[in-house]
């Protein structure tokens, strides 16, 4: 059981390093194979993607893919988000938070199917594939 936490931490940190957002695989990790609460699942991602988006940051910068002035009004924003995103999620009992978390990975993950029809091969074209 250990070893399966370890490995979904693990995929989690490189997706998280990727920008895919590494709680799409740690926190069902957490709650289905590990059997934690979702409330603390999603307090462990959030913990664990700090570390994980600053070697992130270090790297892109260091690629000069970051415009640190652009970024501003977006870490500011995605501040306030979290702020707000984490007091709403203390207000919603365990099981509904599950729900609406589950609700939203299906979500995405619809429309990241239909993208990937819309766009084809563009992806190869760009040299990306």
């Amino acid at each position: 059981m250990i070893v399966l936490g370890i490995l979904g931490a693990l995929i989690a940190g490189v997706a998280a390093g990727m920008g895919m957002g590494g709680g799409t695989i740690l926190i069902p990790a957490l709650t289905l194979i590990m059997g934690v609460a979702q409330h603390d699942a999603q307090l462990v991602n959030m913990i664990a993607f700090l570390p994980a988006a600053i070697v992130a940051i270090m790297i892109h910068k260091k690629e000069g893919r970051i415009d640190v002035k652009g970024m501003l009004p977006m870490i500011v924003l995605g501040i306030v988000g979290a702020a707000a995103g984490a007091y709403v999620a203390s207000l919603i009992e365990g099981n509904v938070l599950r729900k609406i978390f589950g609700a939203g990975l299906m979500l995405l993950s619809v429309r990241q199917f239909i993208k990937s029809f819309r766009h084809g091969d563009k992806g190869k074209a760009a040299g990306r594939g």
